[in-house]
C-alpha cells in the first residue's frame, strides 16, 4: 500500500515539474507578443524591395512616349534612386539568412578539410 502511494507521489512530482516548465515556456512566449517584435518578424519574413519597385516605375515612365519629355525627366531620377536603394537597402529574409549560413558553414568545412 505504501509503495503505491510513493509511486503516485512520484508521478505527481514529475507532472508538477513538467507543468512548471510549460508555464515558463508559455510565459516566455507571451513576452514575445509585442507589436515591435511582431513587426520585425513580419519584416524578416516578407521583406519588400522598394528599389526594384522604384526602378520599374521609372522605366515605365521613361518609355512612355510623350512630346514634352516630362516623363523622361521624372523616370530617369526614379531609376537612379531605385539603383541607390538596391545598394543601400538590405532586403534579406529569414530564408536568405538560412541559405547564407548554410553556404558559410560549407565554406568553413571545406577550408578545414584543406588544412588537414
Amino acid at each position: 500500500m505504501e509503495e503505491n502511494y510513493r509511486k503516485i507521489i512520484h508521478r505527481i512530482k514529475k507532472t508538477n515539474e513538467s507543468m512548471k516548465r510549460r508555464a515558463e515556456i508559455y510565459f516566455g512566449l507571451s513576452k514575445l507578443d509585442d507589436r515591435g517584435t511582431a513587426r520585425s518578424i513580419k519584416a524578416l519574413q516578407h521583406a519588400s524591395a522598394p528599389g526594384k519597385k522604384l526602378q520599374r516605375i521609372g522605366f515605365i515612365l521613361f518609355w512612355i512616349p510623350e512630346p514634352f519629355g516630362i516623363t523622361n525627366a521624372i523616370g530617369g531620377p526614379m531609376i537612379l534612386a531605385g539603383k541607390y536603394l538596391d545598394n543601400v537597402y538590405n532586403g534579406a529574409t529569414i530564408s536568405d539568412i538560412g541559405h547564407e549560413t548554410k553556404n558559410f558553414v560549407g565554406t568553413v568545412a571545406d577550408f578545414k578539410d584543406k588544412l588537414n
